[in-house]
């Protein structure tokens, strides 16, 4: 078996399931946001004309963290998250985060750095990118509120059908200022967009093995981009390392690893040793060129962030290209760190004074302009260049405007000349 099939045969007891197979597997962790107050509509009409009071089956499993629209941008979403607040205070959950400098964030960053996460589980999230935690071995995919509703009630996920798996073996070693990101660019470009719809893509190899846990998060984050239902890595030393050094775990881990024999329906390799920094170009992610056919493109507008590229060492790359200089004049550029801990860390090495001698505005940890609500809009005929992780049309609040995907190095060393640019010549 795969990774994930068996993960989801350990979900529902069953000695091995395979691609194709339809379960009903056991949730560990069931995630929400803001949208939390869809998922309360839906949960409270399962029980509309039953003499049973409205329960989560279990409040430990349930984290919600506001993170898409932190501070609030109008009375509906601050009346919702009042709503979200009094449920989940009634209901017990404890694993909440809220508006706050302390413990607050992006969901995909609080749940692995808070150690909710762990090797074998089967997470849900109302939100595409819940993908983003098969970097540390879970199956971990994304569903709809109403779906959400019924896992609240039942403990599990209703007709999911077992994805196929693409083995993805990456070697080599990055050059300097080429990373995750750029992997991940790569890979949706070559395969596109719909590449692996419904299926996981499951990371291997020699490059793999030395990448961070921030890396791997990147990778499992944007395997959605290629209309995969999960991507994961199987766990291993490194995996442990950051469970226990950065969330501070300290049971022992049960890692998932797939048979020697196990079932794949492709193989995908990559070599990075030659890979350049990546560009996605509008309007769609897998639209992937190298920098060279792009840079010197004008840009408006620099985002450094997000639930892609907003970890410690992504802020850590932008400040040292920063660091003594200064964004180009008419161009703006917005750093938003993934979560309050990543905010303080940063702040203690000098990244966030450095970034704010160079200009930029350094935002509070959330999700920003990446959604198109608030915090950075675009107006009409701008562009764009960001380090999150899509580029459709409206992005960014404004479907006459334009965003380029990029990697934190690009992103920062674009900032100082106003164009894309190469990070390697700046």
């Amino acid at each position: 078996m795969t990774v994930v099939e068996k993960i989801l045969a350990r979900a529902t007891g069953r000695p091995s399931v395979k691609a194709g197979d339809v379960l009903e597997p056991k949730v560990d962790l069931a995630m929400s946001h803001e949208n939390a107050a869809l998922v309360i509509n839906q949960f409270r009409e399962i029980y509309q004309g039953t003499p049973l009071p409205p329960r989560i089956w279990d409040a430990r499993r349930v984290a919600v963290i506001f993170d898409h629209r932190v501070p609030a941008e109008s009375p509906k979403t601050a009346s919702n998250q009042k709503k979200v607040r009094e449920f989940i205070g009634a209901q017990g959950v404890g694993k909440f985060h809220d508006i706050r400098g302390d413990v607050g964030g992006i969901c995909h960053q609080v749940l692995p750095e808070n150690g909710y996460v762990r090797p074998g589980y089967v997470v849900v999230g109302t939100d595409s990118h819940t993908t983003s935690h098969g970097a540390l071995g879970a199956f971990a995919f994304g569903i709809g509120a109403t779906e959400m509703a019924s896992v609240w009630a039942l403990g599990t996920v209703l007709n999911v059908e077992v994805p196929p798996t693409i083995k993805v073996i990456v070697k080599g070693r990055f050059r300097k200022f080429v990373g995750a990101k750029d992997l991940i660019l790569h890979i949706i470009g070559r395969i596109s967009a719909q590449g692996a719809n419904f299926k996981v893509l499951e990371f291997h190899g020699e490059t793999i093995r030395r990448l961070p846990t921030s890396g791997r998060l990147v990778l499992c984050n944007m395997s959605v981009e290629a209309g995969a239902t999960a991507g994961i890595v199987p766990a291993d030393e490194e995996t442990a390392r950051y469970l226990r050094e950065e969330a501070g775990v300290t049971d022992p881990l049960e890692p998932v690893l797939p048979d020697a024999g196990a079932n794949y329906e492709s193989v995908l390799e990559v070599n990075v040793s030659r890979l350049e920094p990546q560009i996605a170009c509008p309007h769609t992610v897998d639209n992937v060129k190298p920098i060279g056919q792009v840079a010197g493109t004008r840009v408006n507008q620099i985002v450094i962030g997000s639930c892609t590229n907003g970890r410690l060492d992504d802020l850590a790359v932008a400040a040292k290209i920063l660091k003594g200089r200064k964004v180009a004049p008419g161009t703006r550029m917005l750093i938003f760190p993934a979560s309050a801990k990543i905010f303080r860390q940063a702040l203690g090495k000098g990244y966030i004074g450095a970034f704010m001698q160079a200009g930029a505005v350094v935002m509070n940890s959330g999700c920003g302009p990446c959604l198109g609500i608030h915090q950075g809009a675009l107006g009409d005929g701008e562009t764009a260049l960001s380090t999150t992780n899509r580029n459709f049309k409206g992005r960014m609040g404004n479907p006459q405007a334009a965003v380029y995907l990029c990697s934190p190095a690009v992103a920062a060393a674009s900032a100082l000349t106003g164009v894309i640019t190469d990070p390697r010549k700046s």
